[in-house]
């Protein structure tokens, strides 16, 4: 755990100076809300409160939702057009907002998982869009 704090404010503050050169480049900490029904609604609501409440939005999400008659609703949750969380909620959800938390708990950390293995990652020869 001790370790991963470290590794957490290390991405920080190299962020935090990637961010200074440009700032200007793109607009972050946008979640957008692409679901259609109540229950897809709700779990947006508590996922980005909770992403709200625990971290600095330094990065862009979608939450979609595709609702399914017999299964229930298919949330996703994509980061720069990939998919870090995928659940079927189901019409009669009495823990939805637990569910929530635990989803952003768990998008936050593949972030940064990214993020991290994207600094340490060798572009020497090519660029990273080039890999």
């Amino acid at each position: 755990m001790k370790h991963l704090t470290c590794i957490a404010c290390l991405l920080l503050a190299l962020q935090q100076a990637s961010a200074w050169a440009g700032a200007e480049d793109e607009m972050m900490g946008f979640i957008v809300d692409n679901t259609i029904s109540h229950i897809g609604h709700d779990f947006y609501c508590a996922f980005a409160d909770r992403l709200r409440a625990s971290s600095q939005l330094d990065f862009n999400l979608v939450v979609r939702e595709r609702p399914d008659a017999r299964w229930g609703s298919l949330v996703t949750v994509e980061y720069e057009r990939e998919v870090l969380y995928r659940r079927f909620l189901p019409p009669n959800t009495t823990q939805l907002n637990d569910e929530a938390i635990a989803a952003a708990d768990l998008v936050r950390q593949q972030i940064v998982q990214r993020k991290l293995q994207r600094l340490l990652q060798d572009t020497t020869d090519l660029e990273r869009d080039e890999l």
